[in-house]
Parts: structure tokens; sequence; C-alpha cells
């Protein structure tokens, strides 16, 4: 069918609620693979330039409809968005941190979007010297993000890293700090990781495939010679590695780290001469590691005989030996994963989870360990910006779905609290809130922890609206925090739960091998019973359960959509990963190549077919569906655009229900939507408008 109903709608021919949705032609196409041949008649909706004159007709008509349909919402919507704004302290700033002789902070002026960055000489009181003013930067461009910078050694130049599309395809720039005169060296297609070597000329980059988006080189560029000869340090030819670039703790050392999501190798080099680099272990699969420095040691955090990781340290004479040099410095343990650390002068932070909550450890030299403690039952710790090692206090911040983030300082020798700032969150008081965690048996008896918040005027009687969300995928894991754009929600007299699901690491490696490869729809049926055991304890009222997801939750989201489609009222589904199959045989897709070890490669017949069993676009059926909105963005670089556009038209297709299907396309924006600091909640309050009105709550 051609887009006779989008052109229709954008000739204003019809009314805003009698114009029938907009429809994509189907055309045929075959997608080939060694495993077998599939039909896709929405293939030609992917356009890698996107020029393509008939699919951008297709999104104007999408985005046209949505606007129709949302017309009458625009009041309500405008009314979230403002609730929103006014718990947003406008004028805020950071806690500054000091490293080599100066503070650095960030602060917001009213009204803007962005903030300035600046720094302090010698006190954090003192005259504050301009690194970047933001918004002035961003004048002028639809997107803008400024994602990475650093000052050189001697504190007198800056490094930084840009994009003005919103593609990740980040451009280098460096100016002058004492005069603020940008220098002519510019870099385009970085990856955001800059690092100086010791002598201020040189500054290392990571290099981007300009076809697959992935950063494969690091090179190094001498201030003032041409980019064309700039030094290759590094190549990575394996194609499902990645890579990143930083120093040690100490600054001693310059590293490069190559992953996947089962394997890892890191090489150093001196930041005084950064051109031969020792690899500090040869990578193998299911081998997974990450090094700092400090002193005349390594402080390895390793899953060698450790699936939920432990610290090993080693000597600087024998970085290089392998594993055979290691010495264990905590023991492995079955319940306790270690996340990351930072080393200290006499002792190691330690940002470990244990039953679900992510928590704070300081070990000692001597081996005393003094944890940090909480008082409420679901939370998050984790360690802060920590640049000066010689010190006995520890930056680190709490929060949970009632606690506002406060960052605090803890002294590792006596144990004593500090707060440096409580994150304002204006017109808002915890204690009208109530946070819970209960553990949801799932249909294999696996146990399931649930964060969840609600006013305390709420009922648990099985009428309220329930919001459920969840990531679950490359083993991250969702970590509970109040959000100003979810207290309007609360005060309506909703229950917001995240699902804690496998695929995520809340409970440990183990977690997420339950959750990846030939173990993915645990994610998805984790989800639907944590949904079907609230709704049947009184969390949540049957038929008004709004369900959340977005890129790889995007997947999960469309999974849930075809496995329990008549447990949810509405799905919102943000750049969601739904083409799985098609995308993963495409290795020039950005991205792809890095994922096999996540999703399977479908060039092997096991993981073809198991693939294909849960694809949401490939899965499709006739038959009836909630709500659905579904956003994405033209210049998403993580998810392409037409993996949601695609399964939006084969949903207006296939689907046999007249629930709303709304389509919501950011022409001017990638895998983050819109940058700005209140762009995001302009664009959430347009789903939660419709979120409302499909749950029958008040606005």
């Amino acid at each position: 069918m051609a887009l006779m109903a989008g052109a229709a709608l954008l000739a204003g021919t019809a009314s805003a609620q009698q114009a029938p949705p907009p429809h994509a032609a189907a055309k045929p196409f075959q997608v080939t693979s060694p495993n077998g041949v599939r039909d896709d008649h929405y293939y030609w909706l992917r356009d890698d330039t996107r020029k393509n004159p008939e699919m951008l007709a297709y999104l104007a008509a999408e985005n046209a409809y949505a606007d129709a349909q949302l017309a009458s919402l625009k009041p309500l919507q405008t009314r979230l968005f403002d609730e929103t704004v006014a718990h947003i302290k406008q004028d805020d700033s950071s806690v500054p941190y000091r490293k080599n002789g100066y503070w650095y902070g960030s602060r917001y002026a009213t009204g803007a979007s962005y903030p300035i960055l600046e720094r302090h000489k010698g006190a954090a009181t003192a005259p504050a010297e301009m690194l970047f003013d933001q918004p002035a930067m961003a004048i002028g461009h639809n997107f803008f993000a400024l994602s990475a910078w650093a000052v050189s050694p001697d504190n007198r130049l800056v490094a930084w890293a840009e994009d003005v599309v919103g593609r990740r395809q980040y451009v280098l720039h460096v100016k002058d700090l004492a005069t603020g005169a940008p220098m002519a060296d510019t870099i385009a297609n970085i990856e955001p990781d800059i690092v100086w070597a010791d002598d201020n000329r040189t500054v290392l980059y990571v290099e981007k495939d300009p076809v697959t988006l992935r950063g494969y080189r690091v090179k190094a560029h001498v201030l003032g010679t041409p980019v064309a000869n700039d030094t290759l340090l590094y190549e990575e030819k394996n194609d499902t590695y990645q890579m990143g670039l930083e120093r040690t703790s100490d600054d001693k050392f310059i590293c490069i780290a190559v992953e996947t999501t089962v394997s890892d190798e890191q090489r150093c080099a001196p930041a005084a001469a950064p051109r031969v680099f020792t690899v500090v272990a040869p990578r193998r699969r299911e081998f997974r590691y990450s090094s700092d420095h400090l002193g005349a040691r390594w402080i390895i955090r390793t899953n060698k005989d450790a699936k939920n990781y432990k610290l090993v340290t080693v000597a600087d004479a024998d970085l290089g030996k392998g594993t055979a040099a290691w010495r264990d410095l905590t023991p492995a343990s079955d319940t306790v994963f270690i996340e990351q650390f930072k080393p200290f002068q006499g002792f190691v932070a330690i940002d470990q989870r244990e039953g679900g909550n992510r928590m704070i450890r300081l070990l000692d030299d001597a081996g005393a360990s003094l944890p940090v403690k909480a008082d409420e039952p679901a939370y998050r710790m984790a360690l802060d910006v920590n640049e000066e090692p010689a010190t006995s206090w520890v930056r680190y911040t709490y929060g949970s779905l009632v606690t506002p983030t406060t960052t605090y300082e803890v002294n590792a020798k006596t144990g004593e609290r500090r707060v440096l700032k409580v994150s304002p969150v204006p017109g808002y008081d915890p204690a009208k809130y109530v946070t819970e965690r209960v553990w949801v048996p799932a249909r294999d008896g696996t146990r399931v922890p649930v964060s969840l918040v609600y006013a305390r005027t709420t009922k648990r009687d099985g009428t309220a609206p329930l919001f459920q969300y969840a990531y679950g995928s490359y083993g991250i894991s969702t970590d509970p925090g109040v959000d100003p754009g979810r207290i309007g929600l609360l005060d309506r007299g909703f229950v917001y739960a995240i699902a804690h699901i496998r695929g995520g690491q809340e409970m440990g490696r183990g977690w997420y091998d339950d959750g990846h490869l030939l173990n993915k729809k645990n994610s998805f049926t984790d989800f639907i019973d944590v949904t079907r055991y609230l709704v049947a304890h009184g969390y949540g009222a049957k038929g008004r359960v709004a369900a959340l997801g977005g890129s790889a939750g995007g997947l999960l989201m469309g999974g849930v959509a075809n496995m329990a489609p008549a447990d949810y009222k509405l799905i919102i589904a943000q750049v969601p990963f739904v083409d799985v199959v098609t995308t993963m045989l495409d290795a020039s897709i950005p991205l792809t190549t890095f994922e096999y070890d996540e999703w399977g490669n479908p060039a092997q017949k096991r993981y073809y077919d198991y693939m294909l069993s849960y694809s949401p676009y490939d899965n499709v059926a006739a038959k009836a569906y909630p709500a659905l909105y579904v956003g994405t963005g033209l210049w998403d670089s993580q998810v392409q655009y037409y993996e949601p556009t695609k399964w939006v038209a084969k949903l207006r297709e296939m689907k046999t229900d007249s629930n709303p299907l709304l389509f919501r396309v950011n022409m001017e924006a990638g895998h983050g939507g819109k940058s700005g600091r209140f762009e995001r909640f302009r664009q959430n309050a347009e789903w939660q408008a419709f979120m409302l009105q499909q749950l029958g709550t008040a606005g």
C-alpha cells in the first residue's frame, strides 16, 4: 500500500481523528543467509544516505499522524513538562573536584540547556577560568554534545570531542586556555577518548572506521603537524572488538583497552613516551580484566578463577608476564560482584554489588575491610570523581527511588562521612514516598529483584496504574534514582517498578549469562512474570499497566509485545533494536560485529534459529497488540532508524486491533534524542501524556 494516507494527512484533507494511519508500500525483497532466506517487504525503508524521498515522505507522514492523534493532549503534555521543570534547580552547579592544582566544576544558568565548564586555580573559591561556554558553542546547531575533554599536563591546553549531528562521530578540537584561541588542529570521526602525553604536544585518540563506526585505531597527533602524518600506535584488526583509551590513576601510564562482551586485552605504555605498549595479559575467550596503576604496583580486576571478579596485584617488574605473576588481593565470591575499583595510597575503594544493590567497600593494605552502610532496602552507591589518590577521603554518591542523589566523602581510616551536596529537587518531599524491594519468582523458579516506589497515599488494592521499566542486556545494571520526570506520575497515583531482569548484572555475572545468547528469552519472561506478580499482589491494576524500554530495552518491549500483549495496556519502545537477525547478518552496520557475543552470530544455525524465534520484527503476527508508542532518531548510530520504522510498518499491516500505534521520528537526533538539559523531559512529556490517556489517569 502506498503513502496515500500519509499524503492525505499532510494535505489536511481529513480531520485529525478521522485520518487513517499512514501505511508504507510493501516491496518484495529477500534477506539471504547461510541458514535461510526471509521475505522483508519493508527493507526498502533502509537508506544509509537518509535522502530517499519516498522513505522521508513516510517518516513525515508518521510524524504528522502522531501530531494529529496527540493534538488534544498538548495541554496535558505542556503541564507535564512544566511540572518536571519545576522540580529542576535551574541555576545548579556540580561539586568541584581537584586535579593538578585546579578545581574543576560545571554550572547551569537559569534557562540554559547546556552547562558552563570552568576551573579555579588553587582553591574552589578562586576566580573562575572558562573552559567551555557550551550555551554559546551550541548556538546554530540543532544538536550539540561535548562528550569528552582533557587538559594538558602543564594546564595550558585543552582538547575535546564534539558532535553536532548526533551520530557519535566526534571531532577533536584543541584550544589555548590562556587566550581561549582555538588551534588549527582538527581531527574528524573519533571516539570520545582523548589522552595527552607528558610532552604537552602529543594527543592520543581513537579513530573510527568510517562505515561501521567501530573504534579501531589508536593514533598520536603532534600539535601543528598534518593529521595525515599522525603516528599509528595500534590497530585492532579483529572487528568483534572495540577500544578505549585512558591514563592510570597516578598519570604515569597510558593504556589502550580492547574488549568484547566476553574478552579483554589491555596494553600500557609510559605517558612520558607512549610508543611501545606492553600487553598486560593476552586475550582469550571468557577472560576479562582491567588494570590501574599506583605506586610500584598494578591492581587488576579480573574474572580469572572468579566469575564475579576479584582484585589481583602485580609488581611493575612483572607486568607483561601474564597471569602467572598475579597475586590475589580479594577472594572470589559467589555473592559479591565487583563492579569497579579505584586505588588510593594505602587502600583501594571497591564498587561492588550484593543482593541486587550497588555499594562501596574500602580495603586497606593490611587487609581490613570497611563497608559503607545504607539505610534503605533498594539503593545505589557509586564511586564519584576521585582524581587525586594521595588522600584518605573517598568521594561517592548515594541515591534511591526516594532519596535524591547525595554526594558524600568517607574517610577510609575512621569511617567518618560528610555530605558534600544533596542534589536539589525543588517541590519534592522524600517523606511522601515509599520505596520497596520485592523478589518475584520467575517461571523457572529464579527470584528476580524489583525496585518499587509510590506515594504514601497510593493504595495497594489493585487499582493503581503500574509503570514498569527494564533494560536487561550487555550486563548493564539498572540502579534506582529520583527522576524529576517521574514525580508527577507518582503524585497521580502510579506505582513505578524497575524489574532487574536477567541480562544485567545486578545479581552477578551469572545473572548476565542467564540473559544473553541462547538464554535471551529469560529477559522477556522475567519481565512478564514481574508484571503478573505485581498485578496479582495489588501493586497495579490489570488493564492499567504500561511498560517502557529503550535500545536493547526496546528489543525487550518488542519481545514482550509479541509474547504477552494482553498483559499491557500500553508499551513504549524508544530507539528499539527490533530487527535482530537482519541487522546481525550485516557486518557493515555499526556495532554488529562487536555484538556477536551478546546475541550470537546468525551465520551459525543454532544462533540464527534462536534469534529468529524472538526477533520482534520477524514475529509480528495477525493478532491484537496493546497501544504502542515508538520513538527513533534519524541519525541514530546505535540502532539505525530503519529498524523501528520497518517494525511499525509491519505492525500497521498485521495487527488486528484498533489500539493506537504512534511513531515519533526525531529528524535531528541520534540514539539519545535531542541534546540539551530539558529536551529529554520535553520528549518524555509527549509519551507520558499518551500514557495517562491510555491508562485512564486524570491529567
